[in-house]
C-alpha cells in the first residue's frame, strides 16, 4: 500500500511538472516505455571510446602515448568544469568555494601521481623514433589548459616575466594576450621567428581564448578571492586550497613534464628538440617562467622561491651534495 501510494503521488507530481511546462505526461510516459534499458557501454560511449587511439607508427608504445594524452584532456576537462561554476557563482560562499576548488587539487593529484606512466612508462628507444612521426604536433598545444590558466587569474598574471616590469595597467586584452608567457615557449630565441607549432595554435583558438578572457575580465577565480569580505578571504581552508592549486598547476604539474623530458629528450652533450621545437629547459622550469594564479595567497618567501629547488636540483645536480 505505501508503494502505491508514493507511485500515485509521483505521478502528481510529473503531471504538475509536465503541465507548467505546456507539456503532456503521458506522451513522456509512452516514450518511457518504449525506450531501451540503458547499458554501461551505451552511456559513456565506450566502443567509441576505445576506437579514438589511432597510432601513426607500427610502435606498440605509441599508444600508450595516445591514451595517456586523452586521459588527460579529460582531467583538463573536469578542472575546466569545476573553474567555470567557481567563476558563475554569485553567492560568495565560501564552502562552496573552497569545495570546487579541493575537487581541481584532486584532479591535478590524479594527474601528478599518473604522470609516472609517462616517464617510466614508454621505452625511449621506440619514443624517440615515433615522434618523429608527430610532427609539428605538441603537447604545447593543448587549449584546455591555457583555458584553465584564463580562467584561474588574469591575463597580467600570465604576461611572461621578461615584459612585466612596467606593465599598463590599462591594457587591453589583445595587448596582454600577445605578450603571454607561452608564446616564448615556441619562439626562436635567436630569430623571434614562431615555430610553426605556434603558427597552427594561434590560428586554431586565438578568437576562443580571447573570447574567454573577455568573458572572465574581473572575475576569474583569482578575482573571487580578492572581492571576498576580509573575514572570508582568511578564511584558512580557502587560502590553503588556493595555493595548493597554484601549486599542483605551476609547479608539480610543470616539474613531471620536465621529469619526461629529462628522460627523454636530455643526453649528456646535446638537449633533443621536442616536437613542436619548444626549448623545454627554459620553457617548463617553473623558477624560469614564475607563473603564479593566486599571489595575495602566498607569503613572500614563497613566492621568491618559486620552484626553484626541485629545478636547482634536476638542472644543476654537480651542486648536490
Amino acid at each position: 500500500m505505501e508503494n502505491k501510494e508514493r507511485t500515485e503521488s509521483q505521478i502528481r507530481k510529473l503531471e504538475a511538472k509536465y503541465r507548467d511546462s505546456g507539456q503532456d505526461l503521458s506522451s513522456y510516459l509512452d516514450g518511457l516505455l518504449y525506450q531501451r534499458y540503458l547499458t554501461y557501454w551505451d552511456y559513456i560511449h565506450l566502443d567509441t571510446l576505445l576506437s579514438l587511439q589511432v597510432p601513426r607508427t607500427h610502435f606498440p608504445d605509441e599508444e600508450i602515448f595516445i591514451m595517456y594524452h586523452q586521459i588527460t584532456e579529460l582531467y583538463f576537462k573536469l578542472i575546466l568544469h569545476e573553474e567555470r561554476q567557481i567563476v558563475d557563482d554569485k553567492s560568495q560562499d565560501i564552502g562552496f568555494f573552497t569545495e570546487k576548488v579541493n575537487r581541481i587539487n584532486n584532479y591535478y593529484k590524479a594527474l601528478i601521481s599518473s604522470f609516472s606512466i609517462m616517464i617510466r612508462g614508454m621505452e625511449r628507444e621506440q619514443f624517440l623514433r615515433y615522434r618523429m612521426a608527430l610532427l609539428p604536433a605538441s603537447g604545447f598545444q593543448s587549449a584546455q589548459y591555457r583555458m584553465i590558466e584564463l580562467y584561474a587569474t588574469p591575463l597580467e598574471n600570465l604576461v611572461h616575466h621578461s615584459q612585466r616590469e612596467g606593465l599598463d595597467p590599462d591594457a587591453e586584452i589583445e595587448e596582454l594576450y600577445e605578450k603571454i608567457y607561452w608564446k616564448k615557449g615556441a619562439t626562436d630565441k635567436d630569430t623571434g621567428e614562431k615555430t610553426l607549432t605556434l603558427k597552427q595554435f594561434e590560428y586554431r583558438y586565438t578568437p576562443r581564448f580571447i573570447r574567454i578572457a573577455n568573458e572572465v575580465k574581473g572575475n576569474t577565480i583569482y578575482h573571487k578571492y580578492l572581492n571576498l569580505p576580509t573575514g572570508l578571504r582568511n578564511n584558512k581552508g580557502l587560502t590553503r586550497a588556493l595555493q595548493q592549486m597554484d601549486i599542483n598547476a605551476n609547479v608539480n604539474w610543470p616539474l613531471m613534464h620536465m621529469g619526461s623530458a629529462y628522460r627523454y629528450l636530455n643526453k649528456e652533450k646535446e638537449t633533443i628538440e621536442a616536437t613542436g621545437g619548444t626549448n623545454w629547459k627554459t620553457f617548463l622550469p617553473p623558477s624560469f617562467q614564475k607563473i603564479v594564479f593566486f599571489p595575495e595567497a602566498h607569503d613572500e618567501k614563497t613566492l621568491e622561491n618559486w620552484g626553484k629547488e626541485w629545478v636547482e636540483h634536476h638542472l644543476n645536480p654537480e651542486k648536490q651534495t
